[in-house]
Parts: structure tokens; C-alpha cells; sequence
């Protein structure tokens, strides 16, 4: 068990001992007792675990999210697809959104955090070789930790259908060019240097979310400290006139579509990192309730709910979902001679028989013996919004140790 996960189960034990068994908040719950220097006491104890949580967590501080945060939809839906939520998808959503969101399983197989990035509104006209407009990006990565490995990333662009009576124009296509900004206009230079990161043919008669790859890019900047410039796209109509270039493909706040859903829809930034701590994220499956089998002695070790709710202690305005989640705990008696059921170790059951003539020697503990993991969507301190995988949360099974 890992010293962030012992620091959990600690946690979790002193607020069933001050808050009630089978429900606890992360902090001691106003109105519950009178206060008093016990109250006092327990309180303190608590936010200093509190702190000890946030720093499992890999945060220096309690995120307080400002009132513009987005949380991209996109987050909210790998998030659900990841913790096995949304297995049978929604399809009146997808069709909101133009389709139906497939899971990463190459670039999450090698993370266990996933980050989103909006640009900074730093939108800058550039000039390029062709009649299409470029337009420039610019992401500030430095809320990604240094000990965070970022294996992949991809910039997301939404397009809608365009919609117009000429034949020729829904047989016809467009391309969407992505590239990395190595060097930015200047007044000195009459164009920018760039590098092409990736490109796309698509058709007109489609509205989608299209994912281009930029981690050479993301890589550069973040793991090789190079400078980052920003990514610059363009969008080409083969065949078209310049009047209608770029107009469906939502890269700017002032597209003649409007404002209303920009917050949604304008460009995101998405890398793939790996903090060298647990398992890599995981798809799971819909998980169905545990049912455990009832035990003749239900003063013997065995698994007792725990349920911790974010809410109580006003965690959920930056804790996206899950809103809580049920951790469990081991508790009971390991009594001699231990049944096979108390999942035992041989020297467990050493342990026990020594005690049974020798009472000096203390019996075995009930302990978890199988934990998994759960994964959090969050508001960072800088109200950037993460999917994280976090390793022993969850008690799936105790035993006598």
C-alpha cells in the first residue's frame, strides 16, 4: 500500500470514528456536535488530512475555480467512457454533437492523466503562402508538473456542415492544416516559419469534431523545454473562392455562427502524460453492485461501507465528478482457528495460533487485501481541467495479516 493510500484509509478512519460509521466527508461536518476543544481537536486533524489528500492528488493547494471555468464537454464524456459510465452512449447527445466520441485507447494506454488546454484568446492573424487565413494559438502549458511525462496530445477543431444549393459545392471538400509555429511573424520577417504537425481531407457535408496530433509539438515545449510558439491552422476549400474559406470550422470567436456556444466549441488543446505513480488509465467495463456473501459471525473481518461525499465539505465546486464515491473499509475479528474466508496469509494464521496460548502476542489485523482504483475529473489550481487515475482507492476485498 502506497503512503498516499495510507494516508486515505487514516483519513477515512478517524471520520467514522468523529462522523458516524458508513458515511464520511472529508472534513468534521458543522452542526453534528457542540463545539468544544474535542470538536476543536478533531476538526484540526481533519484539515491537516485534508491537506495530506490534496497533496496525494498533486496539488499544493484547495483549487477555487473562477466563475469562468469551462469544463469541455469533450472531458466530461472521456471521463464517463473511462470510469465505464456511459458504456451504451447516449444518442441523442452524439447527435447533438455530431458523433459519438471514441475512446483513446492508444494514447490513454500510456497515461494516467489526461489534461485540456483553451487558448489563451492570444488569436493572431498570420500570413501564409496560400489565399486561406491562418490563424495562431497559443496554449500555456506550465500547469503541467515537471515530473509528469507527456506521451501524446491532440488539438481538436469543430466543423459544421456547410450548408449550401450548388451541387458542386456538397461534392466538394476542404483541408485542414495544423502546424507548429517555430518562429512567429515579426516585423523584420514578412512571414512566419512553421513546421506541418498534420493535415486532413474532410467533406463539406459534415459536422464532426476533428482530432489532429500535435505531440511533436506538445513534446518540444513541455519535455525538451523548447520555446512554444503555439500552433497555427489553416483551412484550405479546394476549389473554392476565398470568400468562403474557414467560414464553417469554429477557430474564432467572431465566425458569423455567434458567441452562444464558443465555450464548447472553440479549439482544445488535450495531452496525454504519465506521473510515474500507478497503472495507466484503463477503460473499464459498467461495474454491476458487489454482492458479498453473508457471513455466519458478522463480528469477523470483513468489508463495511464507507461512502465519501465531496459535497459535504464543498469540494464538488472544483471535483467535476465523481460527485463521491463509496471507499469502504476492513473491520472485524480474525479469531483462531482463521476460515478459509478471511483470506489469509500463512503467517497470519501462525500469528493466531501463537496467540491462542500466548496472549502477548497480538492477534492479525483485518486489513484490505485488494484495493483498485477510481478516476477524478478536477478543476486544477488554475482551473484547467484534468482526468486522473488514482491507484488504491477502493477496497474490493479484507483479509487477516
Amino acid at each position: 500500500m502506497t503512503a498516499g493510500s495510507r494516508a486515505l484509509m487514516v483519513l477515512l478512519f478517524c471520520q467514522a470514528l468523529l462522523g458516524g460509521a458508513g458515511h464520511a466527508s472529508l472534513s468534521a461536518e458543522p452542526g453534528r456536535r457542540q463545539p468544544g476543544p474535542r470538536g476543536a481537536a478533531g476538526h484540526a486533524l481533519l484539515r491537516g488530512f485534508e491537506a495530506t489528500l490534496l497533496q496525494m492528488f498533486g496539488l499544493r493547494r484547495r483549487p477555487q475555480p473562477g466563475p469562468a471555468a469551462v469544463v469541455p464537454a469533450y472531458m466530461l464524456d472521456l471521463y464517463r467512457l473511462q470510469a465505464g459510465e456511459d458504456a451504451d452512449g447516449d444518442e441523442d447527445r452524439d447527435r447533438a454533437r455530431g458523433a459519438r466520441l471514441r475512446y483513446p485507447e492508444r494514447s490513454a494506454s500510456r497515461a494516467n492523466t489526461v489534461r485540456s488546454f483553451h487558448h489563451e484568446e492570444h488569436l493572431e492573424n498570420l500570413s501564409g503562402p496560400s489565399a486561406a487565413p491562418r490563424l495562431r494559438f497559443v496554449f500555456n502549458l506550465s500547469s503541467v508538473p515537471d515530473n509528469e511525462v507527456v506521451s501524446s496530445a491532440e488539438l481538436r477543431l469543430y466543423r459544421e456542415q456547410v450548408r449550401e444549393q450548388s451541387p458542386a459545392w456538397e461534392r466538394g471538400f476542404h483541408r485542414i492544416n495544423v502546424y507548429e509555429v517555430m518562429k512567429p511573424l515579426s516585423e523584420e520577417r514578412g512571414q512566419m516559419i512553421t513546421r506541418l504537425l498534420d493535415t486532413r481531407l474532410v467533406h463539406h457535408n459534415e459536422t464532426r469534431w476533428e482530432s489532429f496530433d500535435v505531440s511533436p509539438a506538445v513534446i518540444r515545449w513541455t519535455k525538451d523545454k523548447q520555446p512554444n510558439h503555439g500552433l497555427a491552422v489553416e483551412v484550405v476549400h479546394l476549389g473554392q473562392t476565398p470568400a468562403h474559406q474557414g467560414k464553417h470550422v469554429r477557430i474564432s470567436r467572431s465566425l458569423p455562427q455567434g458567441d452562444g456556444d464558443w465555450a464548447q466549441l472553440r479549439p482544445l488543446l488535450v495531452t496525454f502524460s504519465h506521473d510515474g505513480k500507478g497503472h495507466a488509465l484503463v477503460r473499464r467495463a459498467k461495474r454491476s453492485p458487489k454482492h458479498q456473501r453473508p457471513r455466519k459471525n458478522k463480528k469477523n473481518c470483513r468489508r463495511h461501507a464507507l461512502y465519501v461525499d465531496f459535497s459535504d465539505v464543498g469540494w464538488n465546486d472544483w471535483i467535476v465528478a465523481p460527485p463521491g464515491y463509496q471507499a469502504f473499509y476492513c473491520h472485524g475479528d480474525c479469531p483462531f482457528p482463521l476460515a478459509d474466508h478471511l483470506n489469509s496469509t500463512n503467517h497470519a494464521i501462525v500469528q493466531t495460533l501463537v496467540n491462542s496460548v500466548n496472549a502477548s502476542i497480538p492477534k492479525a489485523c483485518c486489513v484490505p487485501t485488494e484495493l483498485s482504483a477510481i478516476s477524478m475529473l478536477y478543476l486544477d489550481e488554475y482551473d484547467k481541467v484534468v482526468l486522473k487515475n488514482y491507484q488504491e482507492m477502493v477496497v474490493e476485498g479484507c483479509g487477516c495479516r
